[in-house]
């Protein structure tokens, strides 16, 4: 039988992604014996008794009871097989010979009526992680947990989740759903959210109603995802969201009232610590967290570099430290303006945002590269002039690049005899 994901898929008139069989009637050395006659045959999590075909792009699977978690049931019938499965949307099957619906657990109807409802309330915490699935799938497709399976969430314990599987549901949730905010409201009214204290922590913070009249930092976040969400292109797209679930992380730390105003001074940096604690407990790779913590760390950048008037040298030393994180000018805009279009601001309300096309023509005018301006004065230049390599040549270095910054100069002479000048008049006596 074709189950799960891509019968749910193909009812909702979606082009399935996955193609998972459930083979009944046979056990594991039987399965393996028949897929091995169309090739080589990939076995995964043996005690689950998933199996591949090498070429193939399916999943087969044997159906599993109570009594036999270690490769299968083969005494099952589908009804039974399915009643293992999360929700009533995901324990269907379709019979690929004749295209009969098997429907035992009232799928179909639930998809209908947008319910999420769990399949077997008494096996549902069997895995924790249905917990995020939950979360995920009622932002994917618009629909809402009834009561049981509210409180069926509310009792799970997440807490000793693998990484790299909550890592999964949350990139479905942020880069897959319509909007995001929905999931994440899920996690917030079952209790679940307690499990992730960086997302926890913003419930309630207050915010000045000047620039955010939406509400607190948890409603701008989720406001800020929904926007963010519109602005996905195919290009880092997850980046792109984990920065904006991200990038107010700091404001509980340093939220307070001055003068009558609530004020949050310093909440881009005080954020890239509470982001890495938690993309790395979603095991994240190094390079995905650097380009995340670039983009929660400079998110204020474009507006505050147009509002400043800044010069062409602050964007071309932000343009480095963009790309020391692998990012582009360009995705931290996207952050930016879903940062300013999650508010209920008249400039929001709108959708415009002035200072992030500003912010992108001065990009553009510059005609900086977007992996950022490359080092004019190399060493070999130095060595040309005699100098041996040493301490001072990284001195002599950073100064030129601060000259490049600057002036924009494209030639290693005029930017090096500057440098030079300038530590001869005793203006940097360290080189």
């Amino acid at each position: 039988m074709i189950v799960g994901g891509s019968v749910r898929d193909e009812i909702l008139g979606r082009t399935p992604k996955d193609l998972d069989v459930e083979v009944l009637g046979l056990d594991a050395r039987e399965l393996e014996e028949v897929l091995a006659g169309f090739g080589t045959v990939l076995t995964f999590g043996r005690s689950f008794g998933v199996m591949q075909v090498r070429g193939i792009e399916a999943d087969f699977s044997l159906p599993r009871s109570e009594r036999d978690r270690n490769g299968g049931d083969d005494d099952l019938d589908f009804a039974e097989a399915a009643r293992r499965r999360d929700l009533t949307m995901n324990a269907m099957g379709r019979d690929p010979l004749t295209g009969e619906l098997l429907d035992p657990w009232g799928g179909q109807r639930d998809l209908a009526a947008k319910v999420l409802r769990a399949t077997d309330a008494t096996r549902f915490a069997e895995d924790p992680l249905r917990g995020l699935r939950v979360a995920q799938f009622a932002a994917r497709f618009g629909m809402e947990p009834d009561a049981e399976l509210r409180e069926l969430c509310a009792a799970l314990d997440l807490s000793e989740l693998p990484g790299d599987r909550m890592r999964i549901e949350f990139d479905k949730l942020l880069v897959q759903a319509p909007r995001p905010s929905i999931g994440f409201e899920v996690l917030r009214t079952t209790g679940m959210l307690r499990f992730f204290p960086e997302m926890q922590a913003l419930v309630g913070v207050p915010q000045d109603p000047k620039w955010h009249p939406e509400g607190d930092v948890w409603v701008h976040t989720l406001m800020t995802l929904d926007a963010a969400a519109g602005l996905r292109t195919g290009d880092c797209d997850a980046e792109l969201m984990y920065g904006a679930l991200c990038h107010d992380f700091g404001k509980p730390a340093r939220t307070e009232e001055v003068d009558g105003r609530i004020r949050s001074l310093g909440h881009d940096r005080a954020s890239i610590a509470p982001t890495r604690r938690f993309l790395r407990r979603l095991r994240v790779s190094n390079e995905f967290e650097a380009r995340v913590v670039g983009l929660v760390a400079h998110h204020l950048a474009p507006a505050m570099l147009h509002d400043s008037g800044a010069t062409p040298k602050a964007y071309r030393r932000l343009a480095r430290r963009l790309a020391s994180h692998g990012v582009t000018p360009a995705l931290l805009e996207r952050v930016a303006r879903a940062d300013q279009w999650g508010r209920t601001t008249e400039e929001a309300r709108e959708r415009r945002f002035a200072a992030g096309d500003a912010f992108l023509r001065a990009f553009a005018e510059l005609g900086l590269p977007e992996t950022g301006p490359a080092d004019v004065v190399q060493g070999r230049h130095l060595v040309a002039r005699g100098f041996a390599p040493g301490p001072a040549f990284a001195r002599i270095l950073e100064r030129c690049r601060a000259v490049q910054d600057e002036t924009g100069w494209t030639d290693p002479d005029a930017i090096l005899e500057r440098v030079l000048a300038g530590a001869r008049k005793g203006e940097d006596p360290g080189v």
